[in-house]
């Protein structure tokens, strides 16, 4: 069936204005020929898409279907032709980075700011992921790269890490804490807490780290409730869920809900960031030589994985 550009264009313009005379405006076209743009949609489908009264317009149960399944076509046509343009102005690539909330720091940030700045040809589309989504993605090739994170315990096939960041883990307690008022505390006086934790599956090699600093210190933590998200957890410690270990970075989430307690002997964590091997994408290698400084400094500093 033959539907033209502008007759979809006027029919979701008078689906979210739910008016004619708006969706003229806003268009730029005179209400009659709008009207019979979406005639003839409605005519080539059979169907009625609008309710018309003097009153008000609104959306039929097909129309409101028809919306649902289309409202996504324009911009992802106008997506695309800004691609297309770019593409022909020189664009190299998209580069498709991962990255986990709670890395999110303003190094990463200026990182990112660098490279656009040496190479504004180059799209680069970042995906919130949990590691273990974005190894995957790395592996299928779906994503060129990701920080993910700390390392994975266990080799994993087909990725190549590189330190980039070092982070002091601190304990997050709700306010109001018998502990919130510590300018220190020591590992071991956790052990009769409820803590709240980064779950396995979605983080595997943070979650072991967690249990292995607390087996370390003499005790299994009892863990009450998991998310796979270092973000949400910060979140479940200020609603007074129970305690969490966590990289103190993520303190700016919480507010005053919470407070980031100091550790003694402040441990540490290494983030890496997962790529292919040997880097054989032009543009990651560009990526990679904008942060050689920062994941160089990772590896003159890193510790033994946990």
């Amino acid at each position: 069936m033959d539907y033209s550009l502008r007759e979809l264009e006027c029919f979701i313009a008078v689906a979210e204005e739910l008016s004619f005379t708006r969706a003229a405006h806003r268009l730029h076209l005179a209400q009659p020929p709008l009207s019979r743009h979406v005639r003839a949609l409605e005519d080539k489908l059979g169907t009625r898409l609008f309710e018309r009264s003097k009153r008000s317009v609104k959306l039929t149960a097909a129309g409101s279907l028809y919306f649902e399944e289309t409202r996504g076509i324009l911009p992802q046509l106008v997506r695309a032709g800004e691609m297309t343009k770019r593409s022909g102005h020189g664009e190299l690539q998209r580069l498709r980075i991962g990255f986990v909330s709670a890395v999110l720091s303003p190094e990463l940030i200026d990182g990112l700011r660098r490279f656009r700045a040496h190479h504004p040809e180059v799209q680069v589309m970042l995906q919130d992921q949990a590691p273990a989504d974005q190894l995957k993605a790395i592996r299928q090739g779906t994503l060129d790269g990701g920080f993910v994170g700390l390392r994975p315990l266990v080799p994993v096939p087909g990725i190549e890490f590189r330190p980039w960041s070092r982070e002091t883990l601190a304990c997050f307690v709700p306010a109001g804490h018998p502990l919130a008022a510590r300018d220190r505390v020591a590992l071991k006086e956790l052990s009769a807490e409820s803590f709240v934790a980064v779950s396995s599956e979605g983080a595997p090699a943070f979650s072991a780290h967690l249990h292995a600093l607390c087996r370390n210190a003499g005790f299994r933590p009892r863990i009450v409730l998991e998310s796979s998200r270092a973000q949400a957890v910060a979140v479940m410690v200020a609603a007074g869920s129970g305690i969490a270990l966590l990289p103190e970075s993520l303190a700016r989430l919480v507010g005053e809900a919470a407070v980031a307690v100091p550790l003694a002997r402040a441990p540490e964590i290494t983030h890496v960031f997962a790529h292919p091997p040997g880097s054989g994408n032009a543009v990651l290698r560009m990526f990679l030589a904008v942060l050689a400084p920062r994941l160089s400094a990772g590896r003159r500093t890193t510790a033994p994985a946990a």
